[in-house]
């Protein structure tokens, strides 16, 4: 999100860059829990290389709800802007380097920024964008099969079946990993009967 702010104002890269050398750089392996369900949220996270996985327990099965990939900007909003518990898990699923924000610069940076009208319609773009794609993945839950679901996965993020785990797909589709091999094994069996043209 940083570096897609500084792009867009490059009249504020200035002031951009002692937030920029604020941020923490990790290193993180796989299965490496970055915020826990129930913890307070005190670090927003930028995705340089990798892949995260946000999920939350419901008994005792890990539902997943979203993976973010590189370029993409990971926090839970409502613990890290007001101080409760977070109702979701923080977890990478690849190798990832990342940079982290602490709340308090993240304060900072909004005091500093905030009255700058370019910098506000940036942000609210941003949001706005944020806003739209959670929106059409509920309502993609509430209209499309899980194989539809599946699909719009495949044509929309490709990447993600290649690079994340199937039982971490499935449960983002709100399937299990065996309905999902099924519907894997439908559409595999429907594109062999296509005829070639």
């Amino acid at each position: 999100m940083l570096d897609q702010l500084i792009a867009h104002l490059p009249h504020l890269r200035d002031r951009f860059q002692k937030y920029l050398d604020r941020l923490e750089q990790l290193e993180v392996p796989a299965k490496t829990i970055l915020l826990r369900e129930g913890d307070i949220s005190r670090r927003a996270f930028f995705v340089d290389k990798g892949c995260l996985r946000v999920w939350f327990n419901h008994h005792g099965r890990d539902i997943t709800c979203q993976f973010m990939v590189e370029g993409q900007v990971v926090s839970i909003a409502d613990s890290f802007r007001t101080g409760t518990p977070s109702s979701f898990t923080i977890e990478a699923i690849e190798p990832t380097s990342l940079r982290a924000v602490h709340r308090q610069d993240y304060d900072a940076l909004m005091a500093d920024l905030g009255q700058d009208n370019a910098f506000l319609h940036e942000m609210l773009n941003i949001t706005f964008e944020r806003q739209l794609h959670y929106m059409r993945e509920l309502w993609s839950f509430i209209r499309d099969t899980p194989q539809e679901r599946y699909q719009n996965l495949l044509r929309d993020r490709p990447q993600l079946v290649q690079r994340v785990p199937q039982h971490y797909i499935a449960s983002y589709l709100g399937i299990t990993p065996v309905h999902l091999s099924r519907i894997r094994n439908k559409m595999a069996r429907e594109n062999q009967q296509k005829p070639i043209s």
